[in-house]
């Protein structure tokens, strides 16, 4: 099964917008904070002139938008909530009143580093799988998940081969790990029993995990 990882924030007169950063700085020819902004100032930017000629006069999508391109194909959406820098006031409940007017729910997933706004998904929609996001070195990381609760559990890759996580896969908790780009990191996760890898890379890594 494949899929699609994307980042969500908002804008400051509550439109959620498809961006990694918590800022435009890096990532299109404007500056400054998504949250300063309303949706028509951040689309008065060039998204797409910094990565390539080919690319350029891209505005910033919104979140509808983007769900509106997958919604005919068969990929899982995980839609990252941006939430652990700022909080984004009522985000989690645009997201999921957007999911819903899609018809979206089996096909996403919302994975987070801010874990109250898991909490949140898990209470207003519980049907809907989440995952809390880590880049550390987890100690009994079942005990915890399951009092968040969550579905499944995002790793810095490094983090998916400790001890420690032993007894998630013995729970048999779904464990995904980022970014995988090396074909030996896939490898090792895979062996671990990772369920699944973000990767840069995808074409490629699809290829070397189909053959092993």
């Amino acid at each position: 099964m494949f899929g699609v990882e994307f980042d969500v924030h908002m804008s400051s007169d509550g439109e959620l917008v498809v961006i990694h950063d918590e800022t435009i700085d890096r990532t299109s020819n404007g500056m400054g904070f998504i949250k300063d902004m309303t949706l028509e100032d951040l689309k008065q930017f060039d998204y797409g002139g910094w990565f390539s000629p080919e690319f350029r006069g891209e505005t910033i999508p919104t979140l509808s938008e983007v769900l509106d391109i997958f919604q005919p194909t068969e990929l899982i959406l995980n839609i990252e909530l941006k939430s652990d820098v700022f909080p984004y006031n009522g985000m989690v409940e645009k997201v999921l009143a957007m999911i819903s007017k899609k018809q979206m729910e089996e096909c996403v997933i919302l994975s987070s580093f801010d874990h109250s706004a898991i909490q949140l998904v898990k209470k207003l929609a519980p049907q809907i799988e989440t995952a809390a996001l880590f880049m550390e070195v987890l100690v009994h990381p079942l005990d915890y998940i399951r009092s968040l609760p969550t579905n499944a559990l995002h790793v810095f890759f490094p983090t998916a081969v400790r001890p420690s996580l032993k007894e998630i896969y013995e729970a048999e908790v779904p464990v995904r790990a980022f970014t995988v780009n090396e074909p030996e990191q896939a490898k090792t996760l895979k062996q671990a029993g990772v369920q699944a890898i973000f990767t840069d890379f995808p074409e490629k890594m699809a290829s070397l995990l189909n053959n092993q």
